[in-house]
Protein backbone atom coordinates (compact mmCIF):
# COMPACT_ATOMS: atom_id res chain seq x y z
CA UNK A 1 0.00 0.00 0.00
CA UNK A 2 0.85 3.61 -0.99
CA UNK A 3 0.50 5.45 2.29
CA UNK A 4 1.91 8.80 1.02
CA UNK A 5 -0.05 8.36 -1.98
CA UNK A 6 -3.36 7.12 -0.85
CA UNK A 7 -4.65 8.37 2.03
CA UNK A 8 -7.35 5.54 1.61
CA UNK A 9 -4.22 3.03 2.79
CA UNK A 10 -3.02 4.42 5.68
CA UNK A 11 -7.11 4.56 6.84
CA UNK A 12 -7.65 0.49 5.79
CA UNK A 13 -3.76 0.22 8.04
CA UNK A 14 -5.53 2.13 11.15
CA UNK A 15 -9.09 -0.01 10.46
CA UNK A 16 -6.70 -2.94 11.14
CA UNK A 17 -5.19 -1.75 14.41
CA UNK A 18 -1.56 -0.06 12.96
CA UNK A 19 -0.70 3.10 13.42
CA UNK A 20 1.99 3.06 11.30
CA UNK A 21 4.08 1.71 8.04
CA UNK A 22 6.23 -0.75 7.87
CA UNK A 23 3.31 -3.79 7.98
CA UNK A 24 1.92 -7.13 6.45
CA UNK A 25 -1.73 -7.55 6.07
CA UNK A 26 -3.47 -10.56 5.36
CA UNK A 27 -7.49 -10.51 5.23
CA UNK A 28 -8.22 -8.73 8.65
CA UNK A 29 -4.60 -9.76 10.15
CA UNK A 30 -1.75 -7.68 10.12
CA UNK A 31 1.64 -7.45 11.83
CA UNK A 32 3.20 -4.18 12.65
CA UNK A 33 6.99 -3.51 12.40
CA UNK A 34 9.84 -5.49 11.36
CA UNK A 35 8.63 -8.73 12.57
CA UNK A 36 10.16 -11.30 9.94
CA UNK A 37 8.95 -14.65 12.57
CA UNK A 38 5.43 -12.92 13.00
CA UNK A 39 5.16 -12.45 8.99
CA UNK A 40 5.80 -16.14 8.38
CA UNK A 41 3.36 -16.99 11.25
CA UNK A 42 0.79 -14.45 9.50
CA UNK A 43 1.60 -16.31 6.25
CA UNK A 44 1.69 -20.09 7.73
CA UNK A 45 5.06 -20.78 6.69
CA UNK A 46 8.33 -21.90 8.05
CA UNK A 47 11.03 -19.54 8.94
CA UNK A 48 14.54 -19.83 10.77
CA UNK A 49 15.68 -16.69 11.38
CA UNK A 50 20.04 -16.30 11.03
CA UNK A 51 21.72 -15.76 13.80
CA UNK A 52 22.12 -12.09 14.75
CA UNK A 53 25.92 -10.57 14.96
CA UNK A 54 26.72 -10.46 18.39
CA UNK A 55 26.22 -6.85 19.67
CA UNK A 56 30.36 -5.84 19.72
CA UNK A 57 30.59 -6.56 16.13
CA UNK A 58 27.23 -4.70 15.13
CA UNK A 59 28.00 -1.63 17.41
CA UNK A 60 31.45 -1.61 15.90
CA UNK A 61 29.42 -1.75 12.03
CA UNK A 62 27.17 0.85 13.14
CA UNK A 63 30.31 3.96 13.71
CA UNK A 64 31.80 2.62 10.39
CA UNK A 65 28.16 3.20 8.88
CA UNK A 66 28.23 6.59 10.48
CA UNK A 67 31.43 7.39 9.92
CA UNK A 68 31.19 6.97 6.16
CA UNK A 69 27.58 8.70 6.27
CA UNK A 70 29.63 11.50 8.14
CA UNK A 71 32.67 11.92 4.93
CA UNK A 72 29.85 11.36 2.41
CA UNK A 73 27.75 14.00 3.59
CA UNK A 74 30.33 16.81 4.42
CA UNK A 75 30.91 18.52 1.17
CA UNK A 76 27.36 19.44 0.63
CA UNK A 77 26.41 22.57 0.62
CA UNK A 78 22.57 24.16 1.33
CA UNK A 79 21.69 24.37 -1.68
CA UNK A 80 22.26 20.41 -1.66
CA UNK A 81 21.04 19.16 0.95
CA UNK A 82 17.34 21.25 0.37
CA UNK A 83 16.99 18.81 -2.31
CA UNK A 84 14.23 16.85 -2.55
CA UNK A 85 14.69 13.18 -4.52
CA UNK A 86 11.58 11.79 -6.18
CA UNK A 87 11.26 8.47 -4.76
CA UNK A 88 10.67 10.19 -1.16
CA UNK A 89 8.90 13.22 -0.07
CA UNK A 90 11.94 13.72 2.53
CA UNK A 91 14.84 16.33 1.61
CA UNK A 92 18.42 15.19 1.86
CA UNK A 93 18.73 17.50 5.13
CA UNK A 94 16.25 15.41 6.85
CA UNK A 95 17.10 11.83 5.45
CA UNK A 96 20.76 13.05 6.76
CA UNK A 97 20.33 13.69 9.88
CA UNK A 98 17.92 10.77 9.69
CA UNK A 99 20.96 7.94 10.01
CA UNK A 100 22.28 10.07 13.24
CA UNK A 101 18.92 10.12 15.03
CA UNK A 102 18.14 6.16 14.61
CA UNK A 103 21.41 5.76 15.75
CA UNK A 104 21.07 8.27 19.45
CA UNK A 105 17.74 6.54 19.33
CA UNK A 106 18.97 3.22 19.63
CA UNK A 107 21.05 3.88 23.08
CA UNK A 108 18.38 6.19 24.17
CA UNK A 109 15.86 3.60 24.10
CA UNK A 110 17.94 0.76 25.66
CA UNK A 111 19.04 3.55 28.43
CA UNK A 112 15.32 4.25 28.95
CA UNK A 113 13.61 1.32 27.95
CA UNK A 114 11.28 2.39 25.06
CA UNK A 115 11.94 3.68 21.91
CA UNK A 116 8.68 5.52 20.58
CA UNK A 117 8.16 6.54 17.05
CA UNK A 118 8.15 10.44 17.65
CA UNK A 119 12.27 10.07 17.90
CA UNK A 120 12.13 8.82 14.07
CA UNK A 121 9.77 11.55 12.68
CA UNK A 122 12.01 14.53 14.21
CA UNK A 123 13.50 17.02 11.38
CA UNK A 124 16.41 17.92 10.81
CA UNK A 125 16.98 20.83 13.02
CA UNK A 126 17.79 24.40 11.62
CA UNK A 127 21.40 25.12 12.76
CA UNK A 128 22.44 22.08 10.78
CA UNK A 129 22.50 24.47 7.80
CA UNK A 130 25.03 22.42 5.51
CA UNK A 131 26.98 18.86 4.99
CA UNK A 132 30.03 19.91 7.10
CA UNK A 133 27.31 20.89 10.59
CA UNK A 134 25.51 17.94 9.61
CA UNK A 135 29.02 15.82 9.96
CA UNK A 136 29.85 17.20 13.34
CA UNK A 137 26.50 16.25 15.12
CA UNK A 138 27.29 12.83 13.53
CA UNK A 139 30.57 12.68 15.34
CA UNK A 140 28.80 13.78 18.77
CA UNK A 141 26.24 11.33 18.20
CA UNK A 142 29.15 8.76 17.26
CA UNK A 143 30.76 9.83 20.64
CA UNK A 144 27.66 9.08 22.83
CA UNK A 145 26.81 6.26 21.25
CA UNK A 146 31.11 4.64 21.66
CA UNK A 147 30.34 6.35 25.48
CA UNK A 148 27.49 4.04 25.87
CA UNK A 149 29.22 1.22 24.82
CA UNK A 150 32.03 1.26 26.99
CA UNK A 151 29.57 1.31 29.85
CA UNK A 152 27.22 -1.28 28.82
CA UNK A 153 27.22 -4.89 30.16
CA UNK A 154 26.25 -8.00 28.27
CA UNK A 155 22.78 -8.13 29.86
CA UNK A 156 21.79 -4.90 28.60
CA UNK A 157 20.97 -7.12 24.79
CA UNK A 158 18.89 -9.03 26.82
CA UNK A 159 16.97 -6.36 28.04
CA UNK A 160 13.39 -5.76 26.32
CA UNK A 161 12.67 -2.63 24.79
CA UNK A 162 9.13 -0.88 23.80
CA UNK A 163 10.00 0.01 20.69
CA UNK A 164 7.23 1.91 18.86
CA UNK A 165 6.45 -1.36 16.57
CA UNK A 166 6.75 -3.97 19.50
CA UNK A 167 8.55 -5.26 22.25
CA UNK A 168 12.75 -5.87 20.95
CA UNK A 169 15.50 -7.39 22.50
CA UNK A 170 18.32 -4.97 22.97
CA UNK A 171 20.12 -7.01 20.37
CA UNK A 172 17.18 -7.51 17.96
CA UNK A 173 17.03 -3.39 18.57
CA UNK A 174 20.76 -2.92 17.82
CA UNK A 175 21.06 -5.22 14.80
CA UNK A 176 17.67 -3.52 13.09
CA UNK A 177 19.50 0.24 13.97
CA UNK A 178 22.38 -1.18 11.87
CA UNK A 179 20.87 -1.99 8.89
CA UNK A 180 18.73 0.74 9.05
CA UNK A 181 21.68 3.10 8.98
CA UNK A 182 23.17 1.04 6.36
CA UNK A 183 20.09 1.11 4.03
CA UNK A 184 19.71 4.93 4.48
CA UNK A 185 23.72 5.40 3.80
CA UNK A 186 23.42 3.40 0.44
CA UNK A 187 20.44 5.56 -0.31
CA UNK A 188 22.49 8.49 0.26
CA UNK A 189 25.33 7.28 -1.84
CA UNK A 190 23.14 7.29 -4.76
CA UNK A 191 21.67 11.18 -4.05
CA UNK A 192 25.15 12.54 -3.63
CA UNK A 193 26.03 10.88 -6.63
CA UNK A 194 22.98 12.31 -8.53
CA UNK A 195 24.11 16.17 -7.44
CA UNK A 196 27.46 15.87 -8.88
CA UNK A 197 29.32 15.37 -5.85
CA UNK A 198 31.95 12.76 -6.04
CA UNK A 199 31.99 10.23 -2.90
CA UNK A 200 34.88 11.27 -0.58
CA UNK A 201 35.14 7.19 -0.35
CA UNK A 202 33.40 4.15 -1.92
CA UNK A 203 30.46 2.39 0.06
CA UNK A 204 31.94 0.41 2.96
CA UNK A 205 30.30 -2.75 1.96
CA UNK A 206 31.86 -5.27 3.90
CA UNK A 207 30.35 -3.84 6.83
CA UNK A 208 27.01 -4.67 5.48
CA UNK A 209 28.17 -8.49 5.32
CA UNK A 210 25.81 -10.25 7.36
CA UNK A 211 23.31 -7.30 8.11
CA UNK A 212 19.55 -8.30 7.52
CA UNK A 213 18.93 -5.80 4.27
CA UNK A 214 16.91 -5.31 1.90
CA UNK A 215 18.08 -5.92 -1.55
CA UNK A 216 15.93 -3.10 -2.80
CA UNK A 217 17.34 0.49 -2.50
CA UNK A 218 14.07 2.17 -1.93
Amino acid sequence: MNVEGDPGARAELARLGVPQVPAVALGARAVHGWNPPAYAALLGVPYAAPAALPPAELGARLDRILEATQRLLEPLDAHQLDSTPPERARPLRDLAYHVFRLALACVDGMDLGELPERWLEERAPADLRDGAAVARYGALVRGRIAGWFEGAAPGEFARTIAVYYGPQSGHDLLERTAWHAAQHLRQLHVLVGRLGVVPAAPLPVDAFAGLPLPDALW
